[in-house]
């Protein structure tokens, strides 16, 4: 059965399919098992939530690993996978909700979540080419529109999602002439790997991203990564 359509059977019957079954499907799907649970209704347990974590610290490493290229992401996800997951220093904090007010649509509510099971906010995540403003209406409704295909292509990468999939879950036309924005899926690869990664993990891991990429630091002034995309394997 095409994903498109186990996805969207998934978003349409909620939580009528059970916890277990969607963690073997996740792995059948290639996608993070808290993705898949969001998208059919189900609470993510807290051992596949990112601890708590320094904002700051966020922000800078999704910026600064969005400046690497796609042989040096799949290096730096190989890294990530192979560090220790730290136990947490106290209880377990649930990630804050990224919207600046609660949900109002299926979707918004999915896309949200999505974001927080990586232990974003919206100001953390690396820039994609989309307004704040935009953003957050994202999250707050992302109602059908003129722009909304725009909007998902933008947001996909950055989740580790691919455009069909998304495109499934919000039910939304999918056409194979659309491309990622700026950044494509082997970003939101890295994203997701880093769930577990505790702040001084993060720090280690934006280092040799910087080492990597040879990324400049221009201090206050800081240019936003556009990103590889073009040269997504994904799209010949």
């Amino acid at each position: 059965m095409e994903r498109a359509i186990v996805l969207s059977r998934l978003v349409a019957s909620e939580t009528d399919t059970a916890a277990q079954r969607l963690t073997e499907l996740a792995a059948e799907l290639d996608i993070p098992a808290a993705d898949l649970l969001v998208v059919a209704g189900h609470p993510v347990p807290a051992e596949l939530l990112p601890p708590e974590r320094d904002a700051r610290v966020m922000r800078q490493f999704a910026y600064r690993v969005s400046y690497c290229d796609h042989s040096q992401l799949a290096a730096l996800e190989a890294l990530v996978r192979s560090l220790p997951r730290v136990a947490a220093p106290g209880p377990f904090v649930q990630p804050a909700w990224p919207g600046r007010r609660p949900a109002e649509t299926r979707f918004a509510a999915v896309l949200g979540a999505l974001i927080r099971n990586r232990g974003f906010g919206i100001r953390e995540l690396p820039f994609m080419g989309l307004s704040l403003s935009t953003l957050y209406g994202m999250v707050w409704r992302c109602d059908p529109s003129p722009h909304r295909r725009q909007q998902l292509s933008a947001v996909a990468g950055p989740l580790g999602w691919t455009m069909p999939d998304l495109f499934a879950v919000a039910d939304e036309p999918y056409s194979a002439e659309l491309r990622p924005m700026l950044h494509c899926r082997h970003l939101g690869r890295l994203f997701a790997a880093a769930v577990p990664l505790t702040t001084v993990q993060l720090i280690e891991t934006a280092e040799e991203a910087d080492r990597l990429s040879v990324r400049e630091d221009h201090g206050v002034w800081q240019p936003v990564s556009q990103g590889f995309a073009e040269e997504c394997p994904d799209f010949p």
